[in-house]
């Protein structure tokens, strides 16, 4: 074979492999677990995505919640440090700050005691991948708090059964150095009348329920969050104001903040934010969090 040969054959062998190379898509991107703190799952390219400013609020800005923020705040700790802890859902009210107090409780954590707690974000509709997101982290040094937020399924969703396998069963159970934490409206992770449809149609109503409830089960911890009452709501406006060195006498704030909860229809840890957000903006100052 002749050198013209062989650079024709050399140059269409190169021409197929980019062809080939293009039509496979991109390469995966390298998981860098030492690049942030916070992550975000992306099951399609099997990437934790980096998340190089979280929002989040300081875990003393967090009012109302005091006794559920102390029992998430020493089970987390103890994750992190290496000794046994459980899985936590967060349910009840919304705008209490439930995702909010897990973000600030892992950024507390971190800052003062500085261990490899890694926090990752799962999206709800991504669930079923979490077997995919395990395969990756458990043989990692790092520990990891796995974040689901506003979590819940309906009918025919058949997500809930990859959630109960990774929180303990299956014949590995849940890595060592995994927890989950997820927040929900709803106490049992479906809508009641999900529950009661069971009862209504399966041929054993008891076991088809029982399934489904035991889901939430599977969290050792159930931390409730309720309404909050206006000493709360007041105490949180208080918080922000101090923190953010806002203008006003705690008169004009505390009724400025009630009429502003009385046209949201109520109050909750959401609306003083809200509140406060519009305070800042009326006095142009900036809320630096």
């Amino acid at each position: 074979m002749n050198t013209e040969t062989t650079d024709k054959l050399l140059a269409e062998v190169t021409r197929i492999a980019n062809a080939l190379e293009r039509l496979s898509g991109p390469q995966p991107r390298q998981n860098d677990l030492d690049a942030a703190d916070c992550f975000v799952w992306k099951p399609e390219k099997r990437y934790l995505a980096p998340v190089a400013s979280p929002s989040r609020v300081d875990l003393s800005l967090i009012r109302g919640v005091d006794h559920v923020r102390d029992i998430l705040f020493e089970n987390t700790l103890r994750f992190a440090e290496g000794f046994p802890a459980n899985n936590a859902l967060l349910w009840g009210a919304r705008g209490m700050g439930k995702s909010s107090l897990v973000k600030a409780v892992h950024a507390a954590i971190i800052a003062e005691h500085k261990p490899p707690l890694k926090l990752v974000e799962l999206y709800r509709e991504d669930i079923g991948t979490l077997g995919d997101l395990l395969e990756i982290i458990k043989a990692s040094s790092h520990r990891f708090l796995l974040f689901s937020d506003d979590l819940s399924f309906d009918h025919d969703d058949a997500a809930y059964k990859s959630l109960k396998a990774a929180l303990d069963g299956g014949v590995e159970g849940r890595p060592e150095n995994v927890l989950l934490y997820a927040t929900s409206n709803r106490r049992h992770l479906m809508p009641r009348d999900m529950i009661e449809n069971e009862r209504s149609t399966a041929i054993n109503p008891s076991e088809a329920v029982e399934e489904k409830v035991s889901l939430s089960d599977r969290f050792g911890l159930w931390l409730g969050f309720h309404k909050c009452s206006q000493d709360d709501y007041l105490a949180m406006i208080d918080g922000y104001a101090a923190h953010f060195g806002l203008e006003g006498t705690t008169e004009t704030l505390h009724a400025e903040a009630l009429t502003w909860a009385t046209t949201r229809g109520g109050r909750s840890g959401r609306v003083a934010w809200q509140f406060v957000q519009d305070l800042a903006g009326r006095q142009r100052k900036r809320l630096d969090l």
